[in-house]
């Protein structure tokens, strides 16, 4: 079997625009021809990801999940072919206890069953996400059991764990895990944007090849729309710029949420930005530290790359324009080195400085520089 997710997957998520209401096998193939017509599979993104409500209320006479009669007709296997024949991967989601959060039958006491039957239909991932577990359950048990099966099941599926707490850093790989959530579900809005991204700051030393730590997935481009965006009223475009800026710094996963077949040019110009892209996608692996500020509640994030550049977030989240001096002597580097600056979001190089630099970064919004120590 194979390394999996050796860097960070990117792919989309049903959940944050479909909720529990509006999935249907249509809205996933749909979603997987507009993947590659906007340009996401060239870009990377190369995941469909179901959510929750996709099976039945009942499990079959075997014991097996089954599809939603109404919502899936076709059957899962049929939809990851669907997804598979236009080069994506297929994901599907599923829950540790007795029933999911929305009430449909978890896999407790069906591991290995349910793992053999993704396996058939194809998976390429799993969510696995906590639910109504059994009484007096342990959470690293009900993961633990999963991986296992997983690992058993004869096909290599990522395996997404799902609990959404900042703990879970410390063992979810041991059950085997690719990713893990760290908080509740964002919303739709600033506030909730930095507190998610914030809440992964620290965490850095989890994080690695085939294992890294997932803030949730992005809201970028969901404009207050969707099950998640009427929740949060949506974001302007600084704002899911730096939203997936700090994404990418981390070193999370890049799972879209916004309805990709309504992708507007401006969603488009930041989720398909190849440098930042590049940043996320470092051969390196390592996610983004906090280096000291230098001035009140500045928020600087420094990520080492492959190859010796040093790619650096300056993150103003408050509602004034703010100076943000930035100096790379804690990353490595001696102050008095000459280094070339970078804007990746900007693309513009935007000169060589010696000692450090200080730009105003607008309110709401993010610098990111990638550096080259010359």
């Amino acid at each position: 079997m194979a390394m999996l997710a050796l860097k960070p997957p990117m792919g989309w998520n049903a959940w944050n625009y479909f909720g529990y209401m509006s999935i249907n096998e249509r809205v996933i193939r749909e979603t997987a021809d507009a993947m590659a017509d906007f340009g996401f599979l060239d870009a990377g993104y190369n995941i469909v990801s179901v959510d929750d409500c996709w099976m039945s209320r009942e499990r079959d006479g075997n014991g097996d999940l089954q599809p939603d009669p109404a919502t899936f007709p076709s059957g899962m296997k049929a939809l990851g072919d669907y997804i598979h024949a236009r080069g994506l991967k297929y994901g599907l989601y599923a829950g540790g206890g007795v029933l999911t959060y929305c009430r449909r039958p978890g896999s407790f006491g069906f591991e290995r069953r349910d793992a053999k039957k993704f396996a058939e239909w194809g998976v390429d991932l799993l969510k696995y996400d906590f639910g109504y577990p059994a009484p007096g359950s342990d959470p690293t048990h009900l993961f633990r059991r999963m991986g296992q099966a997983l690992r058993e099941s004869g096909r290599d599926i990522i395996f997404s764990g799902c609990l959404g707490k900042r703990q879970v850093s410390e063992w979810m790989k041991s059950c085997g895990a690719n990713m893990w959530r760290l908080a509740g579900d964002i919303t739709d809005s600033w506030n909730s944007i930095v507190n998610v991204a914030l809440n992964a700051v620290g965490l850095e030393a989890y994080a690695g090849h085939s294992a890294w730590n997932d803030p949730d997935m992005m809201v970028v481009g969901l404009n207050g729309d969707g099950y998640v965006g009427k929740i949060g009223g949506g974001c302007t475009v600084n704002e899911y710029e730096a939203h997936f800026a700090l994404w990418c710094m981390l070193s999370a996963p890049l799972l879209m949420g916004h309805d990709v077949r309504s992708t507007t040019p401006e969603i488009l110009n930041i989720l398909l930005n190849k440098e930042l892209i590049d940043i996320n996608q470092d051969d390196l692996g390592l996610s983004a530290f906090r280096i000291p500020e230098l001035a009140c509640q500045d928020v600087i994030l420094a990520k080492p790359l492959y190859g010796g550049d040093i790619a650096f977030c300056l993150l103003n989240q408050f509602d004034n324009p703010k100076l943000m001096p930035l100096c790379w002597d804690y990353c490595g580097w001696e102050i008095t080195d000459k280094v070339k600056i970078r804007d990746v979001i900007a693309h513009e190089d935007l000169g060589i400085y010696d000692s450090g630099i200080c730009p105003k970064v607008e309110p709401h919004s993010v610098k990111v520089f990638r550096a080259t120590r010359i």
